[in-house]
């Protein structure tokens, strides 16, 4: 049984890795539609190039990616962003982001997960649509404010828990997501996030028993093969 349990588990964890590879190559697909197809020109997509290597995607794989995102070759692909709008069961303002190359077979999909919560219901007005960046350092005890000014960002919040060096959520004006970027990058911060996102106005209050069965409910949505960001409140 102990033998059949750990076989079991590894598929699990293999299944994990290659869901979330496939997550990474789309956000580079993305993201080399999105903007130019060289990581140089394009601090979104140097950063998803990075995240990918980091778990080992192969460099062939990235290379087709940002073919297929960037219109080259016979292998091109129509992803398109979709955004869908929802509570959850215990009333919290959920914002998903899905890639899909047929929003008429994700759509349905989405609706069935948020089968315990309210789909459709309108919480975008709940949020703020800024740029946003997660990025260490391996300096500990930094000005973060500081550090922030100096590359152009709006706000930034600290990592909770960082034990070496700092870590910190840093905020920018939608145009300025690609200038910071690469301002903290020449800074000496590791970026291992850059992109648009949304930021709650104000965050519920959830007791523990909440914010447990709150993450179970959003660890379904986020396993759907399309999914590609959630935001909560």
């Amino acid at each position: 049984m102990g033998r059949q349990w750990l076989q079991k588990k590894r598929e699990i964890n293999a299944n994990k890795r290659a869901k979330l590879n496939s997550k990474l190559v789309r956000e580079i697909t993305m993201a080399a539609k999105r903007g130019a197809p060289d990581p140089a020109l394009n601090a979104r997509l140097a950063v998803a190039v990075e995240a990918a290597r980091k778990q080992s995607v192969s460099n062939d794989t990235i290379a087709r990616a940002i073919k297929k995102g960037s219109g080259q070759g016979s292998d091109a692909v129509n992803l398109e962003l979709v955004t869908f709008e929802g509570m959850t069961p215990q009333g919290v303002p959920v914002i998903v982001e899905c890639l899909t190359d047929n929003r008429n077979r994700t759509a349905p999909d989405m609706r069935a997960l948020f089968r315990e919560g309210r789909f459709g219901t309108k919480v975008l007005f709940l949020f703020d649509h800024v740029g946003m960046i997660e990025a260490t350092h391996e300096t500990a005890g930094l000005d973060l404010e500081a550090v922030a000014i100096e590359a152009g960002a709006q706000d930034v919040e600290a990592f909770e828990g960082v034990e070496e060096g700092s870590g910190a959520t840093f905020y920018t004006e939608p145009g300025d997501l690609d200038s910071v970027t690469g301002a903290l990058r020449a800074a000496g911060w590791s970026v291992t996030l850059s992109e648009m996102g949304y930021r709650p106005k104000e965050k519920a209050q959830l007791s523990a028993e909440q914010r447990q069965k709150l993450e179970s409910f959003l660890e379904h949505i986020d396993d759907h093969d399309d999914c590609h960001r959630i935001y909560t409140a």
